[in-house]
């Protein structure tokens, strides 16, 4: 490294003299703008090296620890599944760290292919990528073919698989010798995998939203032919989702930005390696949905996975946002409403009226069935003004609503003051009155709702997820779970095919879509293409 010029009074030197000074100045300058780089990529590689190291240290405890004989097949091949998906996305997070591109001079990074072989069987459709122009630069007419590169690559439409052959002739002149023409191979999310991007979606879509475990849809295609390992599949996941790490980053940041949001959280046991059992770790949901008001902005939820339930989790999902959240009664929600957050809990009256229900199922008391009349009576009003714009919201609320509201408040208390507090139903009624005020919430504001069944419904896919695939196989595999389930189901919400929808954004990304234009590729931005 060179050694920083010394202070020098540029006045005082010869013309010569100063020039030669500046231009050691740029070059140290230049220097340093380099080794601050090159730092930063060593730190970025380092992080990414620990997290390599800690996976396969997971691995290898779950292939050789002594319990491993004893835990059942599908609890070793959840744990493989996603412990390689994992490895996978670190790989790929290491890659492009130390890519770059190949405009620069340097050279390009070898593809890892996969091993094996496409069925002859599988139908093979041609796609020729002809150059835009086959003449001959140094003017001799049209160059005549003297071969070609083709590639293979699997496949996947629903119900359906086939092989993609590219087929890349070469042109050379047979006058001259200016070299060998040939159309540039077209970009692909994995490099000399065999996957196209159509395959990749079909495996995100089958694990994330029709709940089918890995080793499972290896099962499936080894019966149509192709002999897919469960690992080959987890290291397409992983890459998938590293690369989809940008776009749902974006979908957060749209969120947060919302004025009013809904919140819940559910359970979603993970393996615990070494153990040979599970611990309960839970998936965070934040949605928005103003179609219940006609508000300008499209609906979306985003799932963060955390090893708890702890209220802090809450606080760090929320930071960067202010407003009203819907929510439970969940005490948890305390931390991210304490004075001065900018945070107003609005609760939910589904639940009060849950609670209720518990009691009238079991007890066929007449007091709950009384106070869920009440309610149903409230929701009938909501049902009537769903979809107006939130100042008729407001008006038909404070003319029909609030005098109900506050007539079921002053019977609340009547009750309380009938029933024991140690009772079941004396436990409901003081669950409402200790939310009391956060029912009220959707008296003063129309774009409010009267409950959190919006977080609540997208939450339930997960549920059915965890049922089938009884639970995820490592902490890093319940992020992926989070990360795809944010996609998959906000493009639900906006009635946008998942399949059509991963597959486009997939392809986008890698064709190289430029982050300057990265709401694109967010699920309402989706556009099908008419076949």
């Amino acid at each position: 490294m060179q050694a920083q010029p010394e202070a020098v009074d540029l006045k005082t030197l010869p013309e010569a003299h100063r020039a030669l000074f500046q231009e050691q100045q740029a070059a140290y300058d230049r220097e340093q703008q380099a080794n601050r780089e090159l730092r930063a990529r060593v730190a970025l590689l380092t992080d990414t090296n620990r997290r390599l190291e800690h996976l396969v240290e997971e691995l290898r405890r779950v292939i050789y620890d002594k319990r491993s004989e004893k835990r059942p097949l599908d609890d070793r091949q959840l744990a493989f599944e996603d412990l390689e998906g994992a490895v996978a996305e670190a790989g790929e997070a290491a890659a492009a760290a130390g890519a770059t591109e190949t405009s620069s001079g340097t050279r390009r990074r070898a593809p890892r292919r996969n091993l094996g072989h496409l069925p002859k069987g599988l139908e093979r459709i041609e796609r020729v990528i002809e150059p835009d122009s086959t003449q001959c630069p140094c003017g001799c007419g049209e160059m005549a073919r003297i071969g070609e590169d083709r590639t293979e690559r699997l496949d996947i439409v629903p119900a359906k698989l086939r092989v993609i052959v590219t087929v890349r002739p070469k042109y050379a002149c047979r006058s001259c010798e200016q070299g060998v023409l040939q159309a540039a191979a077209p970009a692909h999310l994995i490099e000399g995998g065999l996957p196209t991007e159509g395959a990749l979606a079909q495996v995100l879509i089958s694990k994330y939203a029709d709940h089918l475990p890995l080793y499972r849809q290896s099962q499936s295609y080894a019966r149509s032919g192709v002999k897919l390992d469960r690992s080959t599949l987890a290291g397409w996941v992983g890459k998938a989702s590293f690369h989809l790490i940008p776009v749902v980053d974006r979908l957060i940041w749209h969120l947060k930005r919302s004025e009013h949001l809904f919140m819940d959280e559910t359970r979603a046991p993970v393996l615990d390696p070494g153990r040979g059992k599970t611990k309960t770790g839970y998936l965070w949901a934040l949605a928005r949905d103003q179609r219940p008001w006609a508000g300008p902005d499209p609906p979306g939820v985003v799932f963060f996975y955390a090893p708890g339930r702890g209220g802090y989790h809450a606080k760090r999902f929320l930071e960067g946002f202010e407003g009203k959240l819907h929510v439970d009664g969940y005490a948890g929600y305390n931390v991210v409403a304490a004075p001065g957050k900018g945070v107003l809990r609005c609760y939910c009256w589904a639940h009060a009226r849950r609670k209720l229900c518990e009691v009238h199922d079991s007890h066929r008391s007449t007091i709950a069935a009384e106070g869920l009349r009440r309610i149903a009576a409230l929701y009938a009003i909501e049902k009537s003004i769903r979809g107006e714009p939130p100042e008729v919201r407001l008006a038909e609320r404070q003319a029909r609503t609030a005098p109900l509201v506050e007539d079921f408040g002053a019977w609340l208390r009547r009750q309380r003051a009938r029933v024991s507090p140690k009772s079941r139903l004396g436990e409901k009624l003081a669950y409402i009155a200790n939310h009391w005020d956060g029912l009220q919430a959707f008296l003063a504001d129309g774009r409010v709702e009267m409950d959190n069944n919006v977080v609540e419904n997208a939450i339930r896919p997960l549920a059915l997820n965890r049922k089938n695939a009884l639970f995820a196989g490592h902490d890093e595999g319940a992020k992926a779970w989070a990360r795809i389930a944010s996609l998959v189901e906000t493009a639900k919400m906006n009635e946008v095919n998942p399949h059509a929808y991963l597959k486009a954004t997939l392809e986008a990304i890698a064709k190289g879509h430029p982050a300057s234009e990265i709401d694109r590729l967010l699920p309402w931005a989706f556009t099908p293409i008419s076949s």
